[in-house]
């Protein structure tokens, strides 16, 4: 995400009468709806927002009268993703009624404000304008789920707000199924499940940490319940190459899921294990090789696949693993 490139925008604001006191982030939410209480805090780490021409600070209060002045890259004040051209991602599959497209490594699946960039957003309202009315929120335009940024693979993508609904709800019971493919440390039983709870990592907002002893622990903050199923394809050394279902959708499931039964994946900055080799792979190895829904047209049974990438076959061959 950079702000490069961006027109600078100037934009003010007078506080009416009736608001009395009000905080400068509560009163910029309410002028610019589209940004996320994060984004506003940024904005004003930042230095973007002034009041009665002197720089604000998050906790200042607001008095009616005063003036609030937003001065900095055009980005913020987008209320979409910008449509990017020259983005490449391949179409796996397309019809009137949804889209399947495999996402490359190092791609986030959306961003939360116009100043992000480079995402599979971008490119579903540069190939596909229409969609952008779809889906939950104008920075998520048709996306029925989502993907890690490292990982690889399948994404879903609704062409109309009914299809949407419709497999949200799939999802919802289970009825859509995702598999995957990882390269993991270890030697893993043939075939197994794990189906520790997760919840967020209180010492680290960008981690997730599974419950093993949820049973005897209290906790703070939600738990979701969550259930991986793996069989073992083939082993070597010390790595197994696995194939991978989800039954639940929590935020990075399979990598805490993995890592906590000892046996992280290749290449995981943010759950492996440090300093482990990672032959040469900037991103972890996983990778969303299979699609499986209900078409909401007919509910004809579609299924999709998408091949390893590259970089995790010379992985692969190099261990001598069989795929």
């Amino acid at each position: 995400m950079s702000d490069q490139g961006y027109a600078l925008e100037i934009r003010s604001w007078s506080v009416p009468p009736e608001y009395g006191k009000i905080r400068l982030d509560a009163f910029v939410r309410g002028r610019l709806p589209h940004l996320s209480r994060g984004q506003i805090e940024k904005a004003i780490q930042e230095k973007l927002l002034r009041i009665n021409g002197r720089v604000g600070k998050k906790g200042n209060t607001l008095r009616a009268g005063d003036s609030v002045t937003f001065r900095g890259p055009v980005g913020w004040l987008l209320e979409t993703p910008l449509a990017d051209m020259q983005l490449r991602v391949p179409i796996i599959y397309e019809d009137s009624s949804l889209l399947v497209l495999d996402k490359p490594a190092g791609m986030p699946t959306h961003g939360f404000s116009g100043r992000d960039t480079d995402t599979l957003a971008n490119f579903i309202l540069a190939q596909r304008p229409a969609i952008g009315n779809v889906g939950r929120s104008h920075w998520e335009p048709g996306l029925v789920h989502r993907l890690d940024r490292e990982t690889s693979g399948l994404v879903l993508v609704a062409k109309s707000q009914s299809c949407f609904k419709d497999l949200r709800i799939q999802f919802r019971r289970r009825q859509i199924k995702k598999r995957y493919r990882a390269l993991v440390w270890g030697i893993t039983e043939a075939e197994g499940s794990i189906s520790y709870p997760v919840t967020h990592d209180l010492r680290d907002s960008k981690r997730m940490r599974a419950m093993i002893d949820s049973g005897r622990l209290k906790i703070r903050g939600r738990q979701w319940k969550a259930l991986t199923r793996f069989q073992k394809i083939s082993a070597a050394g010390e790595f197994s190459f696995l194939e991978i279902e989800m039954e639940t959708g929590v935020t990075h499931q399979i990598r805490v899921h993995l890592a906590a039964s000892g046996h992280p994946i290749v290449g995981d900055a943010l759950y492996g294990k440090a300093g482990a080799e990672n032959f040469g792979l900037t991103r972890h190895f996983l990778h969303a090789c299979g699609l499986e829904f209900f078409h909401p047209a007919n509910h004809a049974v579609i299924k999709i696949e998408s091949e390893l990438p590259a970089e995790l076959l010379v992985v692969l061959n190099r261990l001598g693993l069989v795929i």
